[in-house]
């Protein structure tokens, strides 16, 4: 069958090749030129498949076998081909099979036994070569032998579902209906899936036996305790007639999967069987129930529904409160345009609380926390920083989730930036929770965690104050130096170091805080600390330490308030001498100062006044008393801001004229009464 196009091939084709086709006979060829009709080697090879011609030449010669002598001949020819293969590849479960099936065809069924057994010798987890044996003794009606074969199957592999839903049809198609009931509670003994427990169902239903289906479903909850197994345990009671059965079962899903039944399709499904049960305030209350607790964005068919019940059956105030539930719903539209908007949070949390129910909570503030500010400035962070500590004490006070707390609060910790600002109110609060729940260790691992990353004066305090309540003085002594590490200016932490030491007798170690902090190069409150070193030196009855702290802070300052404490000490000793020099010292001092010193000179006095009617004679108080000033009211001229001094004003202020000051000024209104005397004589 030659193409039309080969003979003309054949005449153009190339000298070497008609040599060869001709047996070494050379043709000439005498148009050597291009063909006018090009063809290729794909368009001839598609063109022949199209006719047949190359399905015709690989179709294999049929052979007739003739005599009995002929065939022992195949058939060992064939066996030795199978048994060298396997030979060179044992592991070739394929091979095996077609060995087996090609014995079973011969109708050798003791030969494809025995081929079936040493393939399962060679790997028996092959679940094609255990389904292929048995087949082959199904095929050929040896029951017994498959029945013996399905057994070993599951007893060897028991959980291939295949090999148990063969075994049970089998016996199922058989008629031996006791059989294939034992086959299916042998596997259910496995704890199979939830496919294997509706066959078994089906079966007992396809015999009509519904008893004991229910039974099944019973012992299929107990295996597969799922929303699903429940929705179709239920509308199996439903179908068959038993809606009592049915309310029973989405009752217990409700009440043994609690949260887990929370969900739009099964309040769906029990409402729609209320509805279809004409108890309509059932439904109505299982919609209201699920409204509450399933999440709002997996409740819109729920709603939807919702509201279609409440149309057909519903009153009109009830049709009301459904309008009333949109509430969450505008949240939530609210959410949606602005996510960092706390204020609406909040506003749904107080909703969610109101309501009471916790997962609901739980949820609305997960989903707050989740929106953390996009910029890393405090100001941005406070009012979502209280999301944290409002959800925190919710778990603590009102759900009595200690363990919930504790996360909250670490999980706020872990979402603060740290390297950029914290917040020591939340690490100390955090602190505070792990006390309660009786953690010390938590506790003290929080507060040293925050003074390590983000030392703070209210973080030191709160850890010290947590350490003297447990009276661990060596830890508030480790704390305190690392506090004054920190902070050396803090004149506060200074006497509250020091304090501690004086309360605990340690008067040396106190003294010489003191020593180290009135040392130091800047204070931010000197005067605090000076006082509270006196104070401590006055309360041990350091007298002279006393009067030598006097001496170096007079040194460092003239202040009247020193002076005048200098001398309510000396007073205090009955040392009046003393004290009484001190006053006339420091009225010398402040006396040289002129005007700059007047206010402090007028509280001086007034103070020596004071101690001299205490402890002084009615000489000395008489002494004191002509020193006091007489208060006048003066005018000064008070410069504006303009440079040509157009808004100049006069301002009336009191002054001090104390006594000695006096006679000088009379002095000078005298000679300046003279002097325009004498101007005025002059001009006349």
């Amino acid at each position: 069958l030659a193409h039309p196009r080969s003979s003309k091939m054949a005449e153009d084709g190339d000298d070497g090749v008609m040599g060869r086709q001709l047996g070494g006979r050379k043709t000439k060829v005498k148009n050597k030129s291009a063909a006018e009709r090009q063809i290729t080697a794909e368009q001839m090879l598609r063109e022949s498949m199209e006719r047949g011609g190359m399905d015709a030449s690989f179709r294999p010669p049929k052979r007739v076998i003739t005599d009995h002598q002929e065939l022992s001949e195949l058939r060992l020819r064939k066996r030795k081909e199978f048994e060298d293969t396997l030979r060179r590849n044992r592991l070739s479960m394929g091979v095996w099979a077609q060995y087996a099936l090609w014995e079973a065809s011969q109708k050798e069924f003791e030969r494809a036994r025995s081929i079936f057994e040493r393939a399962l010798d060679v790997d028996y987890r092959n679940h094609s070569i255990w389904l292929k044996y048995a087949e082959m003794e199904m095929k050929n009606r040896f029951v017994n032998h498959a029945r013996n074969v399905w057994d070993r199957a599951v007893t060897l592999l028991p959980r291939v579902d295949q090999f148990w839903y063969k075994f049970a049809y089998m016996e199922e198609m058989l008629g031996n209906v006791a059989g294939a009931r034992q086959i299916y509670e042998r596997w259910m003994k496995w704890a199979p899936g939830k496919n294997a427990w509706n066959t078994y169902i089906k079966f007992e239903v396809r015999r009509r036996n519904i008893p004991r289906a229910r039974s099944i479903y019973e012992r299929m909850l107990i295996t597969h305790t799922e929303l699903e197994t429940y929705l179709k345990f239920a509308k199996f009671e439903n179908k068959h007639g038993k809606r009592e059965y049915a309310r029973l079962v989405y009752e217990r899903a409700l009440k043994e999967l609690a949260e887990e039944a929370h969900r739009e399709e099964f309040f769906v499904s029990f409402a729609k069987f209320e509805e279809s049960c004409k108890e309509y305030d059932r439904a109505r209350v299982i919609y209201k129930y699920a409204l509450d607790n399933v999440p709002k964005e997996e409740a819109q068919r729920l709603y939807e529904m919702y509201s279609s019940f409440e149309k057909k059956h519903g009153t009109r105030e009830t049709v009301e409160d459904v309008i009333l539930s949109k509430r969450r719903f505008q949240y939530e539209e609210e959410i949606k345009k602005d996510p960092l908007n706390y204020d609406v949070w909040f506003d749904y949390i107080r909703l969610e609380e109101s309501k009471g129910k916790k997962s609901s909570v739980r949820e609305v503030y997960e989903r707050a926390i989740s929106n953390v500010p996009p910029v890393a400035e405090k100001r941005f962070w406070k009012r979502y920083i209280f999301l944290y500590i409002s959800y925190a004490i919710y778990e603590e006070l009102e759900a009595k989730d200690p363990e919930k707390a504790r996360a909250v609060w670490r999980h706020c910790l872990e979402q603060i930036p740290h390297k950029h600002f914290t917040f020591a109110k939340v690490w100390v609060m955090a602190a505070r929770f792990e006390v309660r729940q009786k953690d010390l260790a938590a506790a003290r691992k929080l507060l040293g965690t925050a003074i390590g990353k983000c030392p703070k004066e209210k973080l030191f305090k709160t850890y010290i104050e947590l350490e003297l309540q447990l009276v661990e003085i060596d830890r508030c002594r480790k704390i305190y130096e690392k506090y004054l590490e920190f902070m050396p200016e803090n004149c506060k932490a200074w006497v509250k170091y020091a304090e501690l030491e004086g309360s605990l007798q340690e008067l040396e170690r106190a003294r010489a805080i003191f020593e180290m902090a009135v040392n130091q190069e800047t204070l931010d409150m000197p005067e605090m600390l000076w006082k509270a070193f006196i104070d401590f030196e006055i309360k041990n009855k350091a007298h002279s330490r006393v009067r030598a702290l006097y001496d170096r802070l007079l040194k460092r300052t003239k202040h009247v308030r020193v002076w005048i404490s200098r001398a309510q000490f000396e007073a205090s000793l009955n040392e009046v001498k003393a004290a009484r020099s001190v006053f006339k010292e420091a009225d010398t001092y402040f006396k040289a100062q002129q005007e700059t010193g007047k206010e402090e000179r007028v509280m001086l006095v007034e103070s020596w006044l004071d101690f001299e009617t205490n402890y002084g004679s009615n000489k000395t108080v008489e002494e004191v008393r002509k020193r006091l000033p007489r208060r006048v009211k003066n005018q000064r001229l008070v410069h504006g801001a303009s440079e040509d001094g157009t808004d100049s004003y006069y301002e009336e202020y009191y002054d001090y004229i104390f006594p000695d000051e006096d006679k000088k000024q009379n002095t000078f209104k005298l000679l300046e009464m003279a002097r325009k005397w004498k101007k005025q004589k002059t001009d006349e």
